[in-house]
């Protein structure tokens, strides 16, 4: 998240977010804790006052500015200012479950923020930046406690032993992404090129029970279709279309939204690219909708259990085949992150979550029904979609 500002107010910024920190932490104490696991390979967060809790480091990088980072095209820059790139959940073992890296701009402030995803998904996070950002904001109190009690989800211990480490320290089973030529870039989709997207794919529903196509729908298969397209795969090919979804109202019984921690599942459906792209938009679109409305509390509890049953580290490659993979949400509020300064020039996502086919969507920074869509392709790929009429005519 990067924020415009002076130089002179770097020091007051750094002074109330780190306050405002140690407040909002009495109710999310969870983040200031760290992985444990017992005798059996049992994991657990444990949190107690004489842990070191969460990491704050501060950073300059004056050379910088804040449009600098505001390009639609990935920069190497954004690695240097998120702390722990490369970094995998297991290793929370013995690293912060959250750390927070405040790096001084040219013209504004970077906040990088690695957070342990094996804790927490993205409903949490921004369930805890807007918390954090009420505190600063001058609210004696936040407005929507999390919930904390896991247990009324899965109350379930699974041993999980992982892989001994090799000789640089790394799990044998950690899911390292493998290193490709990759670019990333943020699509930037005006309400009114959503709408025209949307307009289209529902203006021939198919018979045989679907309902309207929503705008998540609609604009996921846009991107599946393009994306399959850019890559050139031969029409037998397989590919995957994931989405992360939030169980939270999926579960029986439903959780609350402020459920805190990580209570999503990967969706997955599967078509050859031939079938994909040679009929009409609205056939991928049936295939993400039933798959979405499928995945109901007994798919949940299948795929627990299967789990339970056989617990892996899940790697890139488990996304699925010449796969999309989308995460985030356009619900998320992080434009209206303000910590008292103002709203954030942009949000991006950070690198380690990155492979070839995954999109992260965010709300646009121009408000409404805009929608920013960030990609990581091959390069060839890449270069293809950027080139690719049908898919940038409705980017404005």
């Amino acid at each position: 998240m990067v924020y415009k500002g002076d130089e002179y107010e770097y020091e007051d910024r750094v002074g109330k977010l780190k306050d405002g920190l140690g407040v909002v932490l009495e109710d999310f104490y969870q983040l200031a804790g760290k992985l444990a696991k017992d005798e059996d390979w049992v994991f657990r967060v444990e949190y107690d006052d004489d842990m070191e809790g969460v990491e704050v480091l501060e950073a300059k990088a004056e050379w910088i500015s804040v449009e600098d980072l505001t390009v639609e095209e990935g920069t190497s820059t954004l690695k240097e200012l998120i702390p722990y790139s490369g970094i995998l959940n297991s290793e929370g073992l013995h690293r912060p479950l959250l750390s927070v890296q405040l790096t001084k701009l040219r013209d504004g402030l970077a906040m990088g923020l690695a957070f342990n995803h094996a804790i927490l998904d993205g409903t949490s996070t921004w369930h805890f930046m807007s918390s954090w950002a009420q505190i600063c904001s001058g609210l004696p109190s936040i407005s929507l406690l999390p919930f904390l009690d896991r247990t009324k989800v899965r109350n379930t211990k699974v041993k999980f032993q992982l892989s001994p480490p090799d000789q640089n320290g790394s799990s044998t089973d950690d899911a390292k992404p493998v290193d490709q030529p990759l670019r990333e870039r943020v699509f930037k989709f005006s309400e009114s090129g959503i709408d025209k997207i949307k307009s289209k794919i529902n203006s021939n529903i198919p018979s045989g029970g679907s309902k309207p196509f929503s705008t998540f729908q609609s604009l996921a298969v846009h991107i599946w279709r393009h994306v399959t397209q850019a890559r050139q795969l031969k029409p037998e090919d397989y590919t995957v279309f994931t989405v992360f979804a939030d169980c939270r109202k999926r579960v029986d019984p439903p959780m609350p939204e402020s459920y805190f921690g990580n209570l999503i599942q990967a969706i997955f459906t599967v078509t050859a690219a031939g079938l994909l792209s040679m009929n009409p938009p609205e056939f991928g679109a049936s295939m993400i909708q039933k798959a979405i409305e499928t995945h109901d509390a007994k798919a949940i509890e299948e795929r627990n259990k299967q789990f339970e049953s056989a617990p892996k580290v899940y790697q890139f490659k488990d996304a699925g085949v010449n796969c999309v993979a989308v995460g985030s949400s356009p619900r998320f509020p992080v434009y209206e992150v303000d910590f008292g300064w103002g709203k954030p020039e942009t949000v991006r996502s950070g690198i380690n979550n990155r492979f070839d086919g995954m999109v992260y969507l965010y709300q646009g920074k121009s408000g409404g029904r805009s929608i920013d869509v960030e990609i990581s392709l091959e390069a060839g790929a890449m270069e293809r979609l950027e080139k690719d009429k049908e898919f940038v005519l409705e980017v404005n």
